[in-house]
């Protein structure tokens, strides 16, 4: 069993001052697989006040240095990506041949196109040529408490370290308690790329713990947080109290609107979609609007794809889906489920308890439900598991009706060969982002939600710019430059 208690504080590996141990399970085998210790107020002191003391060097350094350091982390990252795959598998679950090809490479990915989307970021410019002597500059937020969920770790350390680097600003991590490892391993990684001293500190903790000292903490000048509404929720009332700017990426409750018109593939793609990662992303296509004309011959497609989908333990290589993270998460999907068909939904696919022949580990048949209604629970509450709700619809305004009557503002989606068709739709779906015809979004593209998704936008040069102040200056000397 591994031990992880260490915290990454002023560029040293320190323990605890008086840390709390818990058990890292993994929710393959429901077994222990590592301890690590959740900091307590002392340790997130220690870290804040690193980073503060890095600020003023870190904040005024060129950003050639600062582009320098993100390329070195950039070598270590890839030099470790074996050692992250395998963190990723074991403490939250994905297969170790989609953590390899999808987990672990989310960090390389994010981390590449920030060293590109740089080069369009200009910390002093002049407003125009209507005003010769003033001048725009950005400048860092300050100190950065930065807090990544169990279920995309990389993914999203990466979408917040990087950019704050690059801004200028220090930081302290706080890692999910659930999947700490592999940012136990991006550390290690931060450490070797030579980062200095403060700029990056990594405490353990949880929510209620480290979390909520770090978002109240009177030296931390933004709060970037990544997970549930109802946390964000809870960050941001904190954080009122020291007016600190506050980014969140929350949840959400993607339409995934298939016209008569679709592609031959759109329904075995989005069914796909949903059950990726195990159902535990937040853009998931969850709600499945089929019109009404080719909504059976849908069903049935989801229902095969369900049936043929794979569930296995994360250590096995293959194309199946894994388990979800923990007790808690299987408990709740089991809730959903059982909500689902006492509120009248059909199940088409899937259903309560674990998949036949398993009787250990947090593993969840996928499931699909038919003729749901938008007012049902599996309609409105985010389920995070591989539970897809199909939903009938008639017209173009009928879609848009459904889709946007949720809290949520994440991730729709669109299929349609009628370009105009997509177009308008785009234009209508209040999201933050709109994916059409299994196009991913390109390298660069923001991420980000309205409503109850969130705030903010992370990647590309909106990504950085989260972590910059603005600041409008006259009378600048022009021959002093």
């Amino acid at each position: 069993m591994l031990d992880k208690r260490q915290f990454y504080i002023n560029g040293s590996w320190c323990d605890p001052v008086a840390g709390q141990d818990l058990d890292v399970i993994n929710p393959s085998t429901e077994e222990a697989c590592a301890v690590i210790s959740l900091g307590g107020a002392a340790d997130t002191d220690a870290a804040v006040a690193a980073a503060k003391a890095a600020l003023p060097g870190w904040m005024y350094s060129d950003p050639s240095e600062r582009l320098a350091l993100v390329k070195r982390i950039l070598e270590e990252y890839k030099a470790r990506a074996e050692d992250m795959a395998q963190a990723i598998s074991l403490e939250m679950g994905a297969p170790i041949d989609m953590s390899r090809s999808s987990q672990a490479t989310s960090g390389t990915w994010h981390i590449s196109n920030f060293i590109k989307a740089f080069e369009k970021v200009h910390f002093i410019e002049p407003l125009g040529d209507h005003a010769p002597e003033d001048r725009i500059i950005r400048e860092a937020v300050g100190v950065c408490a930065l807090i990544t969920p169990w279920n995309w770790p990389m993914n999203q350390v990466s979408l917040k370290v990087i950019p704050a680097l690059l801004a200028g600003c220090t930081m302290v991590l706080k890692p999910s308690e659930i999947a700490p490892l592999s940012s136990a391993v991006w550390s290690e990684i931060m450490d070797a790329a030579g980062t200095p001293k403060g700029v990056y500190n990594m405490v353990n903790g949880d929510g209620p713990g480290v979390g909520t000292q770090l978002s109240g903490h009177k030296d931390v000048d933004m709060v970037s947080f990544t997970g549930s509404t109802r946390a964000g929720i809870a960050i941001s009332k904190n954080a009122a109290e020291t007016l600190k700017r506050v980014h969140l990426e929350l949840g959400g409750k993607g339409a995934n609107i298939i016209f008569a018109d679709a592609d031959e593939k759109a329904v075995k793609r989005g069914a796909l979609h949903c059950f990726n990662n195990t159902g535990q992303s937040c853009n998931a296509p969850t709600r499945m609007l089929v019109q009404r004309d080719m909504y059976d011959q849908a069903v049935e497609t989801a229902r095969d794809v369900a049936e043929k989908t794979a569930v296995g333990p994360a250590s096995e290589s293959g194309r199946h889906i894994g388990p979800v993270v923990s007790q808690a998460q299987f408990d709740k999907i089991q809730d959903l489920i059982q909500a689902g068909i006492s509120e009248g939904a059909r199940l088409v696919a899937g259903g309560l308890g674990r998949p036949e022949g398993v009787n250990r580990g947090y593993f969840v048949r996928p499931t699909v439900f038919a003729d749901v209604t938008n007012d049902m629970t599996i309609a409105r509450e985010e389920i995070f598991g591989p539970v897809l709700s199909i939903i009938p619809f008639e017209s173009e305004e009928d879609a848009v009706r459904i889709a946007n009557d949720t809290v949520y503002g994440l991730t729709n989606y669109v299929q349609s060969q009628d370009g105009a068709k997509r177009n308008k739709m785009a234009r209508l779906l209040r999201s933050g982002m709109v994916e059409m015809n299994g196009k991913p979004r390109g390298a660069g593209a923001p991420f980000g939600g309205m409503k109850q998704s969130g705030n903010g936008r992370e990647g590309g040069v909106w990504g950085i710019e989260d972590f910059l102040e603005v600041k409008a200056v006259s009378g600048w000397a022009n021959d002093a430059e």
